[in-house]
């Protein structure tokens, strides 16, 4: 088994698209406080590589390293964009933002959040008075605080939920502390308010799933064994891989985590473009509980929380099986110390059943290609929750995201004698499970065949004109406008949406296209009136289209920390601008609507979410019919029946 990791010391800056190296953060930073933020009091909340303009990298232009720079002043807790210029060692833009903009949290800030809450001596009566007198036992988790129609006053704030732990590595989230929240004021870094109302019993049954709890391992399980004694198909140099027909560049961002740039298929020795750049660019976790501690919370983990920040190292065995290959991510602390998130991408094959198979009666005679995939992932702990994010290529030029959600449910506490119809009870003690939703956006900007694409909608539908009541055909409509292009998945016309090049024909004289199969395809459940309608407005719909903006990055807006709403998608799209025939950028949301189950306690099974791109008309015909026959290199218990089911 062979564990490659690309790191800084052997791969070195080779590619504009590659991440800012260790050295080059470090350089920014101190090119950044000889200049505007020399003041002991700036934070940084991410130095990340200033992408290239599409045109310098197509032309092969890109001359000069930049980077990207958001940071906050702690003594008056405005916030500043700005780019520096690496080669030049010049600070390019300083940008002050408005008055009220919050970037999203640094790492340390949660843990100052805990820390100082436990020395106010208002939380700590408040817990008195509740018999909780261990501080040491005591969790404060926090939460962004939203929007709720009340003025923060300039103010830099999180809202902490509290549990209790009967032990030290007991599980908190069995014993939520009801009714009790804290608001930390970041700015001032002292508790602003106490919400202390209706002492509720804190639930005090065990939720834990360590070993020790559990007792011992099952022994029925034999090992499983995954190798590929003439290693893997891949080959990367630098941040650049190769797998099959596939070509792509690996990238990382402390907002976004993976970034897929450059995805290119190679058809008939001709290095195709599909999708430009990809990435996760915004989720929203709303609960649907109106009780006052969990009606407020509406996390967007990667808009607030910089989601690439909370990537794991992974581990081989755990986390990847097979022969991997490992990228690091490399970010900043807060105070501009570059920080390595180790083996933070994974990247290996797995094997994915047969691809294409058929079996000729008359002859006695089969033909079964088998289908991999290359799975790039990394996997982000966001204090309770665990979410995994995949991207699968496949041989056959499919693409799909996928989502693997796990980790531990959000807690809440009720009577022990009652049951909230807005939440699964986990056990007969008084704790409970809300419902909510994990709502995802995917931003996909396209390049099938080049710059110029267009939209279509396909839905099934059944002609006037049907004598034998069986007719039915699939009917395509050009999305124009950005507004026509605020679409909603419908199951009941089978609909779908392609991407096309008119410029470019297939076979048949019909122009080349993608298709998005819009599966997991929910929408808000909230009141489109509500607070998180107005702040996660890209989630009331599964599908956007919009010509492509460098400046038009994420669809809830660029800082929707405490905002207020009606940033991103919606604003962009009042314009209204053609879609036709230009370069696009497609961004889907999917979700999952968690109507949680006991079996999702005390750590949940993980739950798939996601949607699949197909070649719809891209290739001439099946592009994998040239797969080597592996039926020879397998080991089989009878060869002869392993293709038809029959014995000969």
């Amino acid at each position: 088994m062979t564990i490659n990791t690309a790191t800084e010391a052997s791969v070195g800056v080779s590619h504009p698209l590659d991440q800012l190296s260790r050295a080059e953060i470090s350089r920014a930073v101190s090119i950044l406080k000889d200049g505007p933020a020399g003041a002991e009091t700036f934070r940084y909340i991410s130095v990340e590589m200033r992408e290239p303009s599409k045109e310098d990298l197509r032309n092969g232009t890109v001359t000069e390293r930049e980077a990207d720079a958001v940071l906050i002043d702690r003594a008056d807790g405005r916030a500043y964009e700005a780019i520096v210029n690496l080669d030049a060692g010049l600070v390019t833009r300083w940008t002050q933002l408005a008055a009220g903009i919050q970037p999203p949290f640094m790492l340390d800030e949660f843990a100052e959040c805990e820390e100082n809450c436990k020395k106010d001596p208002r939380v700590v009566e408040a817990l008195n008075a509740r018999g909780l007198t261990d501080l040491d036992l005591v969790c404060f988790e926090p939460w962004s605080v939203g929007w709720f129609g009340e003025d923060a006053e300039g103010r830099r704030l999180m809202r902490a939920l509290v549990f209790v732990r009967q032990d030290p590595d007991d599980s908190p989230y069995a014993h939520p502390i009801e009714n009790l929240v804290v608001i930390y004021d970041l700015s001032s870094g002292t508790v602003a308010r106490i919400e202390d109302n209706e002492v509720i019993p804190i639930p005090a049954a065990s939720g834990n799933y360590l070993p020790k709890y559990v007792g011992p391992a099952r022994t029925d399980l034999k090992p499983l064994s995954i190798t590929q004694p003439e290693g893997a198909s891949f080959t990367v140099t630098g941040n650049h891989v190769t797998w099959a027909d596939w070509s792509f560049r690996v990238g990382f961002t402390p907002r976004e985590g993976l970034v897929l740039h450059q995805l290119r298929f190679r058809n008939k020795d001709t290095e195709r473009p599909v999708i430009n750049r990809a990435s996760l660019a915004e989720m929203v976790v709303p609960y649907g509980d109106p009780a006052p501690v969990q009606a407020k919370k509406n996390a967007f983990d990667s808009g607030e929380y910089n989601i690439g920040n909370m990537a794991n190292s992974l581990k081989l065995g755990c986390d990847c099986l097979g022969e991997i290959q490992y990228f690091d991510g490399i970010t900043t602390d807060s105070h501009g110390n570059p920080m390595t998130i180790k083996n933070a991408i994974c990247m290996h094959e797995e094997d994915d059943s047969i691809l294409w198979k058929h079996f000729d009666f008359r002859e006695g005679t089969a033909e079964v290609r088998r289908n991999r995939k290359l799975v790039i992932s990394f996997i982000a702990t966001v204090a309770n929750y665990e979410y995994a994010f995949y991207w699968h290529l496949f041989l056959d030029g499919s693409i799909e995201f996928l989502v693997k959600a796990t980790g531990i449910l959000s807690t809440a506490a009720q009577h022990p004698d009652q049951k909230t119809p807005y939440g699964q009870a986990l056990n007969n003690d008084g704790l409970y499970a809300p419902i909510h939703q994990h709502l995802f956006n995917v931003r996909m900007d396209f390049e099938l065949d080049g710059l110029r694409n267009s939209v279509y909608e396909v839905d099934t539908e059944i002609p006037e004109d049907n004598p034998t009541l069986t007719a039915f055909r699939a009917v395509d409509r050009l999305l124009e406008t950005e507004q026509q292009a605020i679409r909603k998945a419908d199951v009941a016309k089978h609909r779908f949406w392609k991407v096309v090049n008119h410029e470019s024909k297939n076979l048949v004289n019909e122009p080349v296209a993608y298709r998005l199969i819009p599966t997991n395809a929910i929408t808000l459940a909230a009141d489109e009136r509500s607070h998180v309608s107005q702040r996660a407005q890209f989630a009331r719909n599964n599908l956007w289209v919009t010509p492509y903006n460098r400046d038009e990055r994420f669809p809830a807006g660029e800082y929707p920390n405490q905002s207020t709403g009606g940033d991103g998608l919606p604003e962009w799209t009042k314009n209204d601008r053609n879609i036709v025939d230009e370069d696009l950028v497609v961004w889907y949301t999917f979700g999952m609507h968690h109507v949680v189950r006991l079996e999702d306690w005390p750590v949940m099974p993980r739950q798939n979410i996601g949607f699949m791109l197909e070649p719809h008309g891209f290739f001439d015909q099946n592009p994998a019919l040239n797969l080597p026959d592996l039926t020879q290199a397998a080991t089989t218990t009878n060869e002869s029946t392993c293709c038809s089911g029959h014995e000969q």
